[in-house]
């Protein structure tokens, strides 16, 4: 793989953008990784070919205790040293590094919007000229590039990912009632109903997460926007091709209504979801009788179940995909993901690292752990320790598109900022259509 002339070029901003221009960096990827057309390399403080390669990350504990366990064969038969550090505060850390030019040599953005933030500043190399990009792509879910494309050029690659569209169910008392999997929208309001008159409330939820306390709700209006519109009005959403205030988005905001702001569909009402922590969602699903039948979350709810239930799971816990809105839909996959990024293009050792990190051969030791899936369809799912997981990777394996978290994708001042909080003061009462406007209103000129 031919990787240019190896002339280090510094990463400031316009005249970055301004080299890669001439030579031809922003054309389209796609050829294989050949690497043509790119004369120079981002680069960093670290020294290049030493054996070591820095790393910076958001996930930290028994996540990075099996993150590093990933690594370790790779390590000893590459020589090569990766130091990982983690940081909960990742997005604010990794921008003052790139400031005060104590770069690492690799990031993992556990959010496409501050990679592609540095990006446009000339601080991340094009996967393409390292990576073979055609290759990498015929073995991701798809979709999943798009995430991390810019002026036609795609800049970091996922080492995991995050399931978003699942609903669960406690299996035992699921049975004994002899529910049905809904395969549309329409069935699954029949569904919630039947679970109503049978006196139990339908929708497990619960928001609470101090600061962040309403980001579960943008995932749901983020469901309902995916499967009432298709990936391209979300795509559009996102992009803010069209507005915030939108009669589409303000139709997606009315749909949840009938769910979360409806008297008896969610347990203990408005106050409960906005109080409880959002791990203890289930909890009530599983007392006798239980006291909510469902919870619309992403595949990290295994980690909040009681070990008990954890220890027994593919016979405690059930899941489906939500579904189409019409009978024969594809249901485009609603998810999130870390996405690996390059900042120093000249270190060969850290270009090994970043084929190793986005490969299907990375995370077995992960998955074997539990809670980690990857975004290969030719990932080996034999280490996958359990059915339900196995299950929860086939929904994305077989979906026809992965879309990426609307509010993780959309600049931070409203992504992480007023549509977090716009959901709570939406689900405390204020009108889907002021919210909207409120929102709109924030997004950043």
């Amino acid at each position: 793989m031919r990787r240019g002339s190896g002339r280090r070029w510094a990463a400031s901003g316009v005249a970055v953008l301004a080299a890669m221009a001439l030579t031809g960096c922003l054309q389209q990827p796609g050829g294989g990784g050949s690497g043509e057309g790119l004369n120079g390399y981002v680069d960093n403080a670290s020294a290049d070919g030493d054996g070591k390669v820095t790393m910076l990350g958001a996930f930290a504990g028994e996540e990075q205790a099996a993150f590093e366990k990933s690594l370790a064969q790779f390590e000893k038969d590459s020589g090569i040293d990766i130091a990982y550090t983690a940081d909960a505060d990742f997005t604010t850390t990794i921008k003052q590094k790139v400031r005060s030019g104590d770069t690492p040599d690799i990031g993992l953005f556990p959010q496409p919007g501050g990679l592609l933030e540095l990006a446009d500043q000339g601080y991340v190399q094009p996967i393409d000229t390292y990576l073979d990009y055609d290759q990498l792509e015929s073995t991701l879910v798809p979709g999943f590039l798009e995430a991390a494309r810019l002026n036609g050029r795609v800049y970091g690659a996922p080492m995991r990912m995050a399931n978003k569209s699942i609903v669960w169910y406690p299996k035992q008392a699921w049975d004994k009632a002899g529910y049905q999997v809904p395969e549309t929208m329409a069935d699954l309001e029949k569904l919630t109903a039947q679970i109503k008159s049978d006196g139990t409330t339908p929708w497990c939820m619960a928001w609470g997460s101090d600061q962040a306390t309403g980001w579960v709700g943008t995932d749901w209006i983020e469901q309902f926007m995916l499967m009432l519109y298709g990936p391209d009005v979300y795509d559009q959403w996102v992009k803010h091709e069209i507005p915030f205030d939108d009669p589409k988005v303000v139709a997606a905001f009315d749909a949840f209504d009938k769910i979360a702001r409806t008297d008896g569909e969610v347990y203990g009402g408005v106050k409960t979801v906005v109080n409880t922590p959002f791990a203890e969602a289930m909890v009530p699903a599983f007392k006798d009788p239980p006291g909510c039948m469902l919870e619309r979350q992403g595949n990290f709810e295994i980690s909040f179940l009681d070990p008990k239930i954890q220890d027994d799971l593919d016979n405690q816990i059930g899941v489906f995909q939500w579904p189409a809105e019409k009978a024969g839909e594809e249901q485009p996959l609603l998810g999130g993901a870390d996405l690996a990024a390059l900042f120093n293009g000249n270190d060969e050792d850290a270009i090994k690292v970043m084929e190793f990190l986005t490969s299907d051969k990375f995370g077995a030791e992960w998955a074997q752990a539990g809670g980690w899936l990857s975004p290969h369809t030719t990932f080996d799912e034999s280490n996958y320790p359990d059915q339900t997981t196995k299950d929860i990777a086939d929904m994305a394996k077989n979906a026809p598109e992965f879309v990426f978290d609307a509010s993780d994708a959309m600049p931070k001042e409203v992504g992480s900022g007023t549509f977090w909080t716009g959901m709570v003061e939406w689900v405390q009462g204020k009108s889907s259509e002021d919210t909207t406007k409120a929102i709109e209103s924030s997004w950043p000129q």
